[in-house]
């Protein structure tokens, strides 16, 4: 969603890492080319203005003005402020004292405000938390259909509103609290109506359930995709109902990223969540320091080390060392290797991860195709046991037999056999590297 915003801010970076004084003159230049690249991305022009603002004011501050580095100065404070646009620390979701804690998620219709139900369900649970989902939409009974759906694809529990307890919400809560209690639930997910447009009827309708809940969570679900629209939003339903926290969903999308940054000046509340895809799995907390070192081509080498941490097979981490330690490395370990990258992601969104220097400089930019992961696993199947132990052994032949039965062409087979074979000797030097040029 930043690559725009990135890389006109890295050329900011690389601008002033150039200039062996800060002037006045220098940084007004520098100042000019953020307001753009910030401007161009669709941030609100009030969160520039005062983003610039502080930026000047700290920059040509004497201290900085003497150093050694002054425009490694300039670009910690850019770095520091960026963070403080995005909301300064990640903070974690509340918890209630005394169990069940109410989540109450509000949104537009359409920005995912259901499907992030069952994501933060997913991920409550993952955290030794036991989650209850249910839909207080008072006006339509139908729209419990796709959070219960999306409950029973997850195996989570799912409390469904009658319509006679849809037209006395004050006693359904009384039963859903009920319910609750007794089955050991510690957190109430709750997902509610949401309209194409803010209205009276709906901001009615959700202050009467939030009144009712008594919430100790109040979530803006919020589609980065609609940029400005989404903060007008957000900004409308802090004021008429009262927000805790904002999720922001399609952060994986091609937007220019403005809502990101432009909510939480706005609204003054932290975004807590990021849903960065359209898989149940694919919400993550938000960290805004991370995120401005990533917009600031610095990487986020600590997000990647927890995606491998999450998803790596520490027994098979192992024997993989050993195996290249022993030079022992085969197809079969290295379609292990492919399955351990699917789990974590898009290739393309694992290296954006990575700092924009060295030898990952440019890495973020590359475009990778990750239907090649899913060719080369293919390709790899079709082949037999002994194949895949002893790669020399496949013939013209045999590369015509698992083209066919993986569907691919033999050039592809050929590719894959050449760069597997490439990659295995130079595993001790750069692996890693060769392994992303395999899918480019």
């Amino acid at each position: 969603m930043f690559d725009q915003l990135s890389d006109r801010l890295q050329k900011v970076m690389k601008f002033l890492k150039g200039e062996g004084k800060i002037t006045e003159k220098n940084m007004g230049e520098a100042l000019k080319m953020i307001r753009m690249a910030f401007l161009e991305a669709d941030v609100n022009y009030k969160v520039v203005k005062d983003f610039e603002a502080r930026i000047k004011e700290k920059a040509l501050h004497q201290e900085v003005l003497d150093s050694l580095t002054p425009g490694q100065q300039v670009i910690k404070i850019v770095r520091d402020e960026l963070t403080s646009i995005l909301g300064t620390t990640d903070k974690p979701l509340t918890f209630a004292g005394t169990p069940p804690s109410i989540f109450m998620l509000v949104g537009l219709q359409g920005s995912g405000k259901t499907t992030t139900c069952g994501k933060l369900a997913k991920w409550a649970r993952g955290h030794g938390k036991n989650p209850l989902l249910v839909s207080f939409d008072l006006k339509r009974a139908a729209a419990q259909e796709q959070l219960k759906m999306i409950a029973g694809s997850l195996g989570l529990p799912f409390y469904e509103m009658t319509a006679v307890q849809m037209a006395s919400p004050k006693a359904a809560l009384g039963e859903l609290m009920k319910e609750t209690r007794n089955r050991g639930y510690d957190l109430l997910i709750v997902d509610t109506a949401g309209r194409l447009h803010v209205d009276d009827e709906l901001m009615e309708e959700l202050r009467l359930v939030k009144e009712i809940l008594d919430p100790i969570e109040v979530v803006y679900v919020g589609d980065a995709m609609t940029g400005q629209d989404a903060v007008k939003s957000a900004q409308a339903f802090a004021e008429r109902i009262g927000l805790t926290s904002i999720i922001l969903t399609k952060l994986d999308g091609d937007a220019r990223g403005g809502a990101a940054l432009s909510i939480v000046s706005v609204t003054g509340k932290p975004i807590k969540f990021v849903g960065v895809g359209e898989k149940i799995d694919k919400l993550e907390v938000f960290h805004p320091d991370r995120m401005a070192s990533r917009i600031l081509g610095m990487g986020d080498i600590l997000g990647l080390i927890e995606k491998a941490e999450e998803e790596a097979d520490v027994q098979e981490a192992e024997d993989l060392a050993r195996k290249i330690r022993r030079q022992e490395f085969t197809l079969e370990d290295f379609k292990k290797q492919i399955s351990q990258l699917k789990k974590m992601g898009s290739l393309s969104g694992l290296l954006g991860h990575l700092p924009n220097v060295g030898p990952f400089k440019n890495l973020g930019q590359a475009e990778i195709d990750d239907r090649k992961v899913l060719h080369f696993e293919a390709i790899i199947n079709s082949m037999t046991p002994e194949e895949r132990l002893d790669p020399k052994i496949i013939s013209g032949s045999r590369r015509q037999r698992i083209a066919r039965g993986s569907g691919r062409p033999v050039h592809e087979v050929n590719q894959l056999l050449k760069q597997f074979m490439e990659m295995k000797s130079m595993m001790k030097k750069s692996a890693f590297q060769k392994i992303l040029s395999s899918f480019k």
